[in-house]
């Protein structure tokens, strides 16, 4: 079976029409944020969104919703939830992204991005921070830049518990994401 693969386009399509038939607040996150705000050649295999509350039976409302899209459920991934929900206030690191008639969609502010992807930090995970911030370098959006390299250093620590070949190119990337974010063009907010 071919992979599935989502484009902005596709992805913009499918948040629309979740506006309009999905009650309530979601969050996206994962690759589709990028390929919709500022990584517009960016495609992804699946759409990282859930609940921003409310009971698992919302969870089965956007399996039935991709269904009802022509996607199969492995395309609607909510393992990043656990991920978010770790992070301390991460609502107040929500910036509303689409709103419809049943609901709304918001995605994680750059900062939040940065911290969410900062663990994994696979080569696309790089890309995609990079790409972050070089576009609030151009939109003049904050990055709490501490609070990321925080996150980044306590994530090579993490790498430990790690196989080594998988450490030391995640450790690798880190460095490089930090590099990018040690210059002076993002600073954090005031």
């Amino acid at each position: 079976m071919e992979p599935l693969v989502l484009d902005r386009d596709r992805l913009d399509q499918l948040l629309e029409t979740a506006c309009a038939v999905l009650p309530g607040d979601w969050v996206l996150l994962g690759g589709a944020v990028a390929a919709l705000c500022f990584s517009p050649h960016r495609v992804t295999e699946d759409i990282d969104l859930v609940p921003l509350g409310g009971a698992d039976s919302r969870r089965y409302e956007l399996m039935d919703f991709a269904l009802a899209q022509g996607l199969p459920i492995e395309a609607v991934n909510s393992a990043a939830d656990f991920f978010l929900r770790r992070e301390e206030g991460f609502i107040a690191d929500l910036e509303v992204l689409r709103e419809g008639a049943l609901g709304r969609i918001f995605r994680p502010s750059p900062t939040l991005f940065l911290v969410l992807k900062s663990t994994r930090m696979t080569e696309s995970d790089l890309a995609d921070c990079l790409a972050q911030v070089a576009s609030a370098r151009a939109t003049g959006q904050a990055i709490d830049v501490q609070r990321v390299l925080a996150r980044l250093s306590r994530a090579d620590e993490h790498d430990q518990t790690r196989p080594p070949e998988m450490a030391a190119g995640a450790r690798g990337r880190r460095r490089r994401l930090r590099e990018e974010l040690e210059l002076d063009c993002v600073s954090p907010p005031a």
